[in-house]
């Protein structure tokens, strides 16, 4: 008998363990929704994958310079 109730503690440190978990992970989710709120603003038609990045002209690599054109 003694042997169940030894499973019953395991049990509830399980849960309680699971329960810390749950509270990190939301205290770190709302760490980052304010680090994130904090940062630069953005404009409404900024991409993320291209802030800072301007269209213009680049050099072409050398190792297509001797490349003829495939039309």
């Amino acid at each position: 008998m003694a042997k169940q109730s030894r499973g019953t503690f395991q049990k509830r440190a399980k849960e309680r363990a699971r329960q810390q978990k749950r509270h990190d992970k939301a205290q770190r989710r709302l760490a980052a929704k304010e680090r994130r709120a904090a940062g630069a603003p953005r404009m409404e038609d900024d991409e993320p994958e291209v802030v800072g990045m301007h269209p213009e002209p680049h050099a072409v690599p050398t190792q297509w310079d001797d490349a003829s054109p495939t039309t």
